[in-house]
């Protein structure tokens, strides 16, 4: 198999300030590239070290840096071409579970499972497939499409909660946990339909396991069911990732052409003012239940900024997700523990 030419990695405090020692005392050649820490030509390959800790390798000679240089002495692991060899679990038939949309106010919640086995991953490598973190927007819509053409509408399987039915089950659950281990339960379920044979399911940590399989019905009960965090680290959960991700996305522009507005990701001052602005246009609070999570709390900054409160809402608009208390774990922008 021909060598890759891009390698991406994403890199800790420790493993930057490492590097950028690396290619500061090395024979490389500096070079200005916007939004980076360092960059610079190494041999066959160029190196770029971003602010945001991404650190891209590309080139001919990008496998052989990675071998020679970044994995020995940056990221002290090996690797690189040895995953079958060092954990061939990681690549045995297995579904992996992940979402996108539980921390944007925008947009609906969306869960995917993606099915594996040797064969598949080793073609997903070859695509580029890693948790969406850390890939561009654009990389995603790119690597989905591959994914999904790879895969086929047997082997992924994709449940999206939009903003109204979000806001109706919300008003119901009154948790975000439950809603996700819900909508992780009806992509393993959906998913052992048409891949009955499939031994395992691996999710990342989002909470207690049992939310997960008490919403799980008789087929997958027999499952063995797996949950750790950094769960992205594998093959499957990563592509699940990448599905999840580029669901939402079309989802957002979908749900923007609807209503004549462009939706931003997350919950930042931005994306207040993008609420703010439609809820003027519109005239009217509840347009929020069509558009966006209303139990996070920047429901109340966006309609106080339009001189709005809750109880203008329908009775779903008006559930708030319950603050925590000094000492307890840290917040998202709904307020609730953020699990992740």
């Amino acid at each position: 198999m021909a060598a890759k030419n891009s390698y991406t990695y994403l890199l800790n405090k420790e493993q930057q300030e490492a590097l950028k020692l690396m290619l500061s005392d090395g024979n490389y050649r500096p070079k200005q590239v916007p939004h980076t820490i360092i960059a610079v030509e190494a041999e066959n390959c160029v190196v770029n070290l971003y602010k945001s800790g991404k650190c891209l390798i590309q080139g001919k000679g990008a496998e052989e840096f990675v071998l020679f240089f970044l994995e020995p002495f940056i990221l002290h692991s090996a690797g690189l071409g040895y995953e079958d060899q060092l954990k061939p679990e990681l690549t045995a038939p297995h579904m992996g579970i992940d979402e996108s949309g539980k921390g944007d106010y925008f947009g609906p919640l969306v869960a995917c499972a993606a099915y594996v086995n040797p064969q598949l991953a080793k073609k997903m490598n070859e695509i580029g497939v890693r948790d969406c973190k850390q890939l561009t927007d654009k990389a995603v819509f790119f690597i989905g499409r591959k994914l999904r053409d790879l895969l086929g509408p047997n082997r992924f399987k994709i449940v999206a909660i939009g903003p109204e039915s979000y806001n109706r089950l919300y008003a119901k659950m009154r948790n975000v946990n439950t809603m996700l281990g819900w909508a992780h339960a009806r992509c393993i379920e959906n998913m052992l339909e048409t891949m009955p044979e499939c031994p395992r399911a691996v999710a990342d940590q989002f909470g207690s396991k049992h939310v997960i399989e008490r919403a799980l019905m008789k087929n997958g009960r027999k499952l063995e069911l797996e949950q750790r965090h950094k769960a992205e680290s594998d093959i499957a959960v990563a592509a699940a990732s990448v599905l999840a991700r580029e669901a939402f996305l079309y989802a957002l522009q979908k749900l923007g052409k609807a209503f004549d507005f462009e939706p931003h990701k997350g919950a930042s001052e931005q994306v207040r003012s993008d609420a703010a602005e439609l809820v003027k246009k519109r005239g009217e609070a509840d347009i929020l239940l069509k558009v966006a999570k209303c139990h996070f709390q920047t429901t109340d900054k966006v309609l106080a900024a339009c001189g709005r409160s809750r109880q203008e809402m329908s009775p779903e608009g008006q559930v708030v997700a319950k603050p925590f208390k000094r000492g307890r774990p840290k917040t998202g922008a709904g307020g609730e523990k953020s699990e992740k």
